[in-house]
């Protein structure tokens, strides 16, 4: 289980930081249109969304009565289905702002470091009970991690469509 969730970690990160080296400093923070985000906005979601984990790892935890990753299917189900058009909840939300692309970068590896130290370090069967998120109750430590990297692949999908719109011919 640890090595198949750090080959994932370590893989889904390769495919972020591919698409996010693609973009000018420029690039990274035009908007692609009415009602989006520009590619830095986007990369700030995911910081924002994806800071905190180890502390979340260190908090209050129970040992789970059912399968450690009983929702990831219906985790993946909703967050892959990009025909569905998600609001982020407002501490989410990044600032309007012009974003540093190499400071996002280096906040995703360390990003990255916290969750391959959680996923070598942890009892990821364990049930994390000082967060859920809404409509899916609590998590174990090896969903919130599946949720990690799925939210990532997510917005990897939507940085490539903004990197198509924005990109210089």
């Amino acid at each position: 289980m640890e090595a198949a969730i750090q080959k994932d970690i370590i893989q889904t990160f390769k495919n972020l930081n591919a698409i996010l080296l693609l973009f000018s400093q420029e690039e990274f923070n035009i908007v692609p249109g009415k009602d989006r985000w520009s590619a830095g906005q986007t990369a700030q979601h995911l910081v924002l969304a994806c800071t905190g984990y180890p502390e979340l790892f260190l908090g209050k935890t129970e040992k789970t009565d059912r399968r450690y990753d009983e929702k990831i299917k219906d985790i993946e189900a909703l967050f892959l289905n990009f025909d569905i058009k998600m609001d982020s909840p407002d501490f989410l939300k990044p600032a309007l702002i012009d974003y540093d692309k190499d400071a996002i970068t280096a906040s995703f590896l360390k990003i990255e470091s916290d969750l391959l130290l959680a996923a070598q370090t942890s009892d990821l069967t364990l049930t994390c009970l000082d967060f859920e998120l809404p409509g899916f109750s609590e998590f174990t430590i090896f969903e919130w991690i599946s949720f990690a990297l799925t939210h990532i692949q997510r917005h990897t999908k939507q940085l490539n469509t903004i990197f198509k719109q924005v990109a210089k011919s």
